[in-house]
């Protein structure tokens, strides 16, 4: 302490008073003695002439270590392109089947041959996987899950590109019935797009599992998108007296499962149009199959 009232030195100074505050603080943590002075509307920090070299090195070294913290900034993922066309294809598909079945629209059965029924899936109708993804009991189960499907939709159509996303959820979905016929009795039946859009609920928790960060970051932030989408898969997921919750739980799990593998894709094919394409079409052409064989059975 002598020193710094003897012999006093600048070794920083600034219009900002909490800046040059902070600054002792680090000095003092240190071991160096120092004080804050005001002299003509600057701020100055003021150690002993002894001190100064040290001070000098303490503080120069604080700095870079700011600045290292400050531009090692978490990256930003990537958005890819084909959200939006995803969702529109969704949405059409969902909704030009349901004016085929609903009461008001044709009534067209269309349940016979496409609803998911445990025993059939497990006898050999696989096509039921799928098709039961596209079938909705009422307007209510329509909208809900046009309402979710969306929104997921467009969310993972902008993470891993929207054929590719669209490919991975309806893979994921058809996943999810046929791990839900497994543990369900063989008289089971289940349909609509909602399994399917907690594949898209899974495929987004497994994106953002991906790691992106140092291997510093903490369990808790590594692992908090998986907490948060089972909230959310608790939140709307179950309740309802018609809710078959296995459903949406094996729906969830199987978009983890895929999303997983979709997600840690190479970027430069999730950023690549025709195989973004392809995967569109090739969602397409799976659909469309489940519903020959279906009609055709």
């Amino acid at each position: 302490m002598n020193g710094l009232h003897r012999d006093p030195r600048v070794v920083f100074q600034s219009a900002d008073r909490a800046e040059c505050m902070e600054l002792r603080f680090v000095l003092e943590a240190a071991g160096i003695a120092a004080r804050v002075e005001v002299q003509h509307g600057q701020w100055l920090l003021i150690v002993g002439a002894g001190d100064l070299a040290e001070a000098e090195a303490e503080l120069d070294a604080y700095r870079r270590e700011n600045e290292s913290r400050s531009t090692a900034a978490i990256p930003v993922a990537p958005v890819y392109d084909g959200a939006t066309a995803g969702v529109i294809a969704y949405a059409a598909l969902v909704t030009l089947i349901a004016l085929a079945t609903l009461p008001w629209g044709l009534g067209l059965d269309l349940f016979t041959p496409g609803e998911m029924q445990a025993g059939k899936v497990l006898a050999g109708d696989g096509w039921r996987t799928v098709t039961a993804l596209t079938l909705h009991v009422d307007e209510g189960h329509v909208a809900s899950n046009l309402l979710f499907g969306i929104l997921f939709g467009i969310l993972a159509g902008r993470a891993v590109g929207g054929g590719i996303a669209w490919l991975t959820i309806v893979s994921a979905g058809a996943l999810g019935n046929l791990l839900n016929a497994l543990v369900q009795q063989p008289e089971h039946t289940s349909v609509g797009a909602s399994t399917a859009v907690f594949a898209a609920l899974g495929l987004l928790v497994a994106n953002a599992l991906r790691p992106r960060v140092s291997s510093h970051e903490s369990l808790l932030r590594r692992w908090r998108p998986l907490v948060g989408g089972l909230m959310l898969l608790g939140l709307v997921g179950v309740g309802g007296e018609r809710t078959d919750v296995t459903a949406h739980v094996t729906g969830f799990l199987s978009g983890l499962l895929i999303g997983a593998i979709s997600s840690r894709l190479p970027t430069h094919w999730l950023a690549d149009e025709k195989v973004q394409w392809l995967a569109g079409v090739a969602t397409i052409v799976i659909v469309s199959i489940a519903w020959v064989i279906a009609l055709s059975d």
